[in-house]
């Protein structure tokens, strides 16, 4: 498209300045005439390029909102691989370790020909990797916490848990303020 855009801006410097350059009656210079057919040409074509460019870009840019619920669950795999360093700070990961599992759940997981399952065996596989990643280093005691933090994470994300509902879990009430109050959830 810029290759496009340029090839049209240079075409037209070129008409300015052969007008700005004429001498006499414009009608009787042929190769004014001959600029300008070619120009004319060109710029039919370029056209037609920009619109095709467009209507690829507008493509492509479908086809990458298809592929977004991936980007969701590496996002929150990976925060939950850099909290780990909030249940025991020698528990550091970098982000090139996150990207290479993140590479290797859409090298290796099962092809489809629907896209909603591609990109459902995706995250299968990477969620799949990064836990037993993480998992693998993890202190036996530290492992039932990590699990928890990507359990509420993904929950929290595919909005089936709030995160008042997370607190709530994870504060185990202290949080509330009229201890008489019952929850219409817990009857």
């Amino acid at each position: 498209m810029q290759k496009n855009t340029k090839i049209l801006a240079d075409a037209e410097d070129q008409l300015l300045q052969r007008l700005a350059s004429g001498d006499g009656n414009l009608l009787d210079d042929t190769e004014l005439i001959d600029v300008l057919a070619e120009i004319k040409s060109k710029s039919k074509e370029v056209q037609e390029k920009l619109l095709e460019s467009k209507e690829k870009a507008h493509e492509i840019g479908e086809k990458r909102e298809q592929y977004r619920p991936v980007a969701s669950r590496g996002a929150v795999l990976y925060f939950c691989m850099v909290e780990t360093t909030l249940i025991n700070w020698m528990y550091n990961s970098s982000l090139q370790q996150f990207l290479d599992l993140f590479d290797y759940g859409i090298d290796n997981s099962a092809k489809a020909q629907i896209v909603r399952d591609r990109v459902n065996n995706i995250i299968g596989v990477m969620t799949y990797r990064c836990y037993r990643y993480v998992n693998r280093g993890l202190f036996q005691s530290d492992k039932l916490t990590f699990r928890l933090m990507v359990c509420l994470k993904v929950l929290i994300q595919a909005q089936t848990l709030t995160t008042a509902d997370a607190s709530m879990l994870l504060k185990a009430g202290s949080g509330i303020d009229d201890r008489n109050k019952k929850f219409n959830w817990m009857e």
